[in-house]
């Protein structure tokens, strides 16, 4: 993420929002601190299917009914 000022970005507004338009993210600084973010329009649809499909490479989906050969305290028999 590049850092600008916001006297550059007022300065040079139109090439700023270009390179947004392009993808890239900008962070708006005054006196050295961080005080916005100009980023990127992203569709919604698009973002949920990106963050399904991280979530999707980390989870494991199986069979949550069948026992795994253990004894389940449901099926045993009670005294």
């Amino acid at each position: 993420m590049t850092e600008i000022t916001v006297s550059d970005l007022r300065q040079h507004l139109p090439a700023y929002l270009r390179r947004v338009q392009d993808g890239e993210e900008l962070a708006i600084t005054s006196h050295g601190r961080v005080i916005a973010r100009l980023v990127p329009d992203q569709d919604p649809h698009v973002a949920a299917k990106a963050r399904l499909a991280k979530l999707r490479a980390r989870a494991t989906v199986g069979d949550v009914e069948s026992p795994i050969g253990e004894d389940w305290e449901a099926t045993r028999d009670r005294p």
